[in-house]
C-alpha cells in the first residue's frame, strides 16, 4: 500500500489525496482547511479496490482483526419475549468505545429495528463501575491522519442519530461511570436511567477537544437557556447526584443500585402490548423513585445563569466567576471557584469553541428552519468541528499530559484566551472542502 506524507503548516490548506481507481497515478487532490495546525507530517493512503475506503462513505470489513474485539466486547442478546440487549464488555477500559464497538451497537440497533419480534432495547455495562466511561481518545491519537478521523466520527455521530430517532423503547442503564461516549448512547434515548453510582461528565475541553456527541443539543435543552448545560461542557463538572442528573435532563428515571438487577428482570419477564413504551412507562413507575436530596445545581441556577448565559464570552464568564467568589453565601464561593479551577485545566481554543458552539446551538434550539433546531443538524455542524478538532496539536498534547504521560501539564497552543483568534475559531464552523463530503444522516 503506498502512502504519502503531507507537511502542513498553521493556518494553511493542505492537499489530501483521494483514493484513485486502481491507477497509482490517478490521485485526485482536495483541498481543505484546517485552521491553527501546528507543523506535523499526516499520512494519507492510497488503496486499491481491496480495501478501498471513501472519504464520504466509510466501509469496513469484519475481516479486520479488530473487528473479532467488537464481537467481545459488544455482546447483543433477543430474549423470548422481545427484549433485545446490548451489553458494554470491555471492563478493563470502563467500557470505553472504540469504532468497532460503535459500528457493532449500530449494526443491532438497525437488524432490531426491523425484526418484528423485538419490542425494546436495554443497553448496560457489564460492571457496575461504568456504564461507558468515553471513547478509546489514545487509539485516536494513534492514528492521526484525516481519514483515520472520519472512520471515528462518522459512525459514532450516524449512531447518535439513530438512537435519537429510534422507533423502539430504547433504554439505558446508565450505571457507574457515563462520561464522553457514553453520554451519546444514553443521552439521546427514550429512558435514561440513573443510580447513585452514576457520574456523569463531559471533560473533553482537558484534552484539547470539545463537548461532542451532541453534548450541545442536550445542553441547550437545560436549565437557565441552556446555561447549566454550557456549565458543564465547559467546565467538565461531575454530576455525582441523581437529583442533579434528573435536573439537567441527562437521566429521566433514578432506581436505587440494589432495584437494578429486579428492574431488569421484570423488563425481561414483561408481556408486550402493541404500544412498548406504554408498557415500558408503567414498569419504571414500578421501580423508580425521587431522590432524597435536593439538586445542588437548581439552588445554584441564578448564579449559573448569570455565568453561563449564551451571550457570554469565555472572559466575560471567568470575569463573572470571580465576582461570585466574593459572594457571602460559602456554597456560592465554593461553587465559583471550582468552575474557574474547571476552565484553567481546559485548553483555551477548546473553551473558545466551546463557547461559541453551545451559544449557537442554544439560540437555535427550537427554532423551525434553523440548522440548530434539530439533532442531526447539530451533528452536520459538529462533524466538520470534530474532523478539525482531532488534528489540531491541542488533542494529542492533551492527550499525552492527562493520559500517557500525566504530568498534569499540557502545553497548549494558543497558550491563552487572550492569543486565541477569533477568525480560526469561526473557521472551524466552515463547510469541509473539495472532495470531503458531509456527514450524511
Amino acid at each position: 500500500m503506498e502512502t504519502f506524507s503531507v507537511s502542513t503548516k498553521s493556518s494553511l490548506k493542505f492537499p489530501l489525496f483521494l483514493f484513485p481507481d486502481n491507477r497509482p497515478t490517478s490521485a485526485v487532490i482536495a483541498a481543505a482547511h484546517f485552521p491553527n495546525l501546528a507543523p506535523r507530517s499526516l499520512r494519507f493512503s492510497i488503496c486499491n479496490d481491496t480495501s478501498r475506503s471513501s472519504l464520504g462513505s466509510v466501509s469496513f470489513s469484519r475481516s479486520d482483526p479488530n473487528f473479532s474485539a467488537a464481537e467481545d466486547f459488544v455482546k447483543g442478546n433477543v430474549y423470548p419475549n422481545g427484549v433485545a440487549v446490548i451489553t458494554l464488555d470491555r471492563p478493563r477500559a470502563l467500557n470505553a468505545m472504540n469504532s468497532d464497538m460503535v459500528m457493532k451497537c449500530k449494526q443491532l440497533l438497525e437488524e432490531w429495528e426491523s425484526d418484528p419480534k423485538v419490542k425494546c432495547v436495554l443497553i448496560e455495562g457489564s460492571s457496575p463501575r461504568a456504564f461507558c466511561s468515553g471513547g478509546d481518545v489514545k487509539q485516536i491519537t494513534n492514528k492521526n491522519t484525516l481519514l483515520d478521523m472520519v472512520k471515528v466520527c462518522a459512525p459514532e455521530y450516524s449512531l447518535i442519530c439513530k438512537i435519537s430517532e429510534y422507533k423502539k423503547p430504547y433504554i439505558s442503564f446508565m450505571d457507574g461511570v457515563t462520561m464522553g461516549s457514553g453520554i451519546g448512547l444514553s443521552g439521546h434515548g427514550h429512558y435514561r436511567v440513573v443510580t447513585e453510582r452514576t457520574v456523569l461528565a463531559m471533560p473533553e475541553n482537558r484534552i484539547g477537544l470539545f463537548p461532542d456527541v451532541g453534548f450541545s443539543y442536550l445542553a441547550a435543552q437545560t436549565p437557565g437557556g441552556g446555561s447549566v448545560g454550557a456549565y458543564l461542557g465547559m467546565t467538565g463538572k461531575r454530576i455525582s447526584m441523581p437529583s442533579d442528573a434528573l435536573y439537567v435532563g441527562l437521566g429521566t428515571h433514578y432506581v436505587p443500585s440494589g432495584n437494578l438487577g429486579s428492574l431488569k428482570e421484570a423488563l425481561l419477564a414483561s408481556t408486550f402490548s402493541e404500544d412498548p413504551h406504554k408498557d415500558v412507562t408503567t414498569l419504571f413507575a414500578k421501580y423508580s423513585s425521587n431522590p432524597e436530596s435536593e439538586s445542588h445545581l437548581k439552588l445554584l441556577l441564578p448564579q449559573i445563569t448569570s455565568c453561563f448565559s449564551a451571550d457570554k464570552s469565555v472572559k466575560e464568564i471567568i470575569e463573572e466567576l470571580k465576582k461570585h467568589q466574593q459572594s457571602e453565601e460559602a456554597s456560592v464561593v465554593e461553587w465559583a471557584n471550582d468552575a474557574l479551577h474547571g476552565l484553567g485545566k481546559g485548553a483555551p481554543f477548546s473553551l473558545c469553541l466551546t463557547q461559541n458552539y453551545f451559544s449557537r446551538v442554544a439560540a437555535g434550539y427550537g427554532k423551525p428552519g434553523n440548522e440548530f433546531s434539530t439533532l442531526k443538524g447539530v451533528m452536520k455542524t459538529e462533524y466538520r468541528i470534530s474532523l478539525r478538532s482531532c488534528l489540531r496539536n491541542d488533542f494529542a498534547e492533551g492527550v499525552r499530559a492527562v493520559l500517557v504521560d500525566k504530568d498534569q501539564s499540557p502545553k497548549w497552543n494558543p497558550p491563552s484566551l487572550e492569543e486565541v483568534n477569533e477568525e480560526e475559531v469561526e473557521a472551524a464552523f466552515e463547510p469541509l472542502g473539495p472532495g470531503i463530503e458531509e456527514l450524511k444522516v
